[in-house]
C-alpha cells in the first residue's frame, strides 16, 4: 500500500457510487479513487467529466484482482454484495460494501469470517451514522433532559407513486425492498443508540400497484424499558417528524433531512464547503421539557453532518490509528434484525431475537 495514500476501488457507478461514495471518498485526504468500474454511456461522461484523472475499467476482476488497489468499494446491487466482497477479501483487499451488507445472516458471518482469516478490514457503509439529524439525538439522549426514556420512533419516508422502470429495488428479487434498503439505517441507529433488541415484531406490505418489493414496514423493537418504532413508506406526501424521542421529563421531536444527500444529488461536493452538513434552522429540533417544576420548549441547533466522516475512520483504522467505526459484526446484526422482521411478518407474530 502507497505511504502516502490508499488507492480505491469503486466496484459500481450508479446512484450509489456516484452521490455517495465517489465525491466522498476523493474529499478525504490519505484517500485516491483510483479505478471506477462503469459501462453505461452516461456513467463514463460523469467519471470523464469529474474525475479525469480515475482510471475506468468495465468489469469487477479489473478492481478486485489489480496489484495497485488496496481498497475495494462495492457499490452494486444487492445481489452483488456477497460475491464481490469475498473475491475482494480472497484477493488480499480491504473492504467497504454498501449497505444492506448481505442478504442474509448465513452470508454476513461467512464474509467475517473470511475477513479475519484474511486479516483484512470489512466495513458496511451505514453512513447515516454521520447524518446531521442522527448525531443530534446522539447529543439529546446524552444530556440527560428527556430524564429515562420510554419511546422511540424514527421514520424514512418518501413518495414515490410511479415504478422507476428496471428498478432492482422494486422487484421481486432477494434483498429488495424499503425493509432491506431504509430500513436499515434505521435498524443500524436503533442497535447503536439501545442495544440489541429482545424480540421484534414486523408489518410489511406491498402497498403499489405492481411493486414486487415491500414498499410499506412499521416495525416495533422491543427493549427492557424502551419501545422502538420504526416506519418507512413509499406513498407519504405530507413529511411526517423524522425522529420522536419521548421520556419521563419530556419529549425531542425531529423534522427534515440531513441536508447532504440532496447536496451530493446536486453535484456538491463536501471538500472545501464551511458548510456542509449545516442544517437551516427550520428543521432543527424541538426539545418540550419539565425541569425544576417548569414547562420549557425551546429549538435545538442540529449538529453537523458529516459524510467524510466515515471515510476518514476507514483510512485511520486500515492505518492502525483509529479503532472501525462500523464493524462488520454490527451490520451482520441489523441483518439478523431484517430476517427476523420478515419472519415475524410472514407468522404474523412477534419473534424472539437471539444474537
Amino acid at each position: 500500500m502507497s505511504k502516502s495514500s490508499i488507492n480505491v476501488g469503486l466496484i459500481g457507478f450508479g446512484i450509489g457510487g456516484q452521490v455517495f461514495h465517489a465525491p466522498i471518498i476523493t474529499s478525504v485526504d490519505g484517500l485516491r479513487l483510483h479505478k471506477v468500474s462503469a459501462r453505461r454511456p452516461e456513467h463514463l461522461e460523469i467519471l470523464h467529466r469529474r474525475y479525469p484523472d480515475t482510471l475506468i475499467v468495465d468489469n469487477a476482476d479489473a478492481i478486485i484482482h489489480a496489484d495497485d488497489i488496496d481498497l475495494v468499494v462495492v457499490a452494486t446491487s444487492n445481489d452483488m454484495h456477497y460475491p464481490f466482497t469475498k473475491a475482494a477479501l480472497l484477493a488480499g483487499k480491504h473492504v467497504v460494501v454498501e449497505k444492506p451488507f448481505t442478504n442474509t445472516t448465513a452470508e454476513a458471518d461467512e464474509l467475517i469470517a473470511l475477513a479475519k482469516q484474511q486479516n483484512r478490514l470489512l466495513s458496511v457503509h451505514h453512513n447515516q451514522r454521520w447524518n446531521s439529524d442522527y448525531l443530534t439525538l446522539r447529543k439529546v439522549i446524552a444530556s440527560g433532559r428527556l430524564g429515562r426514556l420510554v419511546s422511540f420512533e424514527a421514520r424514512f419516508d418518501r413518495f414515490r407513486n410511479a415504478l422507476r422502470p428496471n428498478a432492482w429495488r422494486e422487484a421481486n428479487l432477494p434483498g429488495s425492498g424499503i425493509w432491506y434498503d431504509l430500513g436499515a439505517h434505521l435498524v443500524d441507529q436503533s442497535l447503536q443508540l439501545f442495544g440489541l433488541p429482545l424480540a421484534i415484531n414486523a408489518d410489511l406490505r406491498i402497498q403499489r400497484p405492481g411493486a414486487g418489493a415491500v414498499d410499506d414496514f412499521d416495525v416495533i423493537l422491543h427493549y427492557p424499558k424502551v419501545k422502538v418504532s420504526l416506519k418507512g413508506a413509499m406513498l407519504v406526501k405530507e413529511p411526517t417528524p423524522r425522529y420522536a424521542l419521548y421520556g419521563m421529563d419530556g419529549a425531542f421531536v425531529k423534522p427534515g433531512m440531513d441536508p447532504q444527500e440532496a447536496a451530493l444529488r446536486g453535484g456538491a461536493w463536501p471538500k472545501g464547503d464551511p458548510d456542509w452538513g449545516k442544517e437551516p434552522q427550520e428543521i432543527w429540533g424541538k426539545l418540550n421539557v419539565l425541569e425544576n417544576g417548569e414547562d420549557r420548549l425551546e429549538q435545538i441547533e442540529s449538529e453537523r453532518g458529516d459524510y467524510p466522516g466515515f471515510y476518514r475512520n476507514i483510512r485511520d483504522a486500515i492505518a492502525a490509528r483509529e479503532e472501525l467505526a462500523v464493524t462488520a459484526e454490527q451490520a451482520r446484526n441489523v441483518i439478523y434484525v431484517i430476517e427476523m422482521g420478515e419472519k415475524s411478518w410472514a407468522e404474523r407474530r412477534t419473534v424472539d431475537l437471539r444474537f
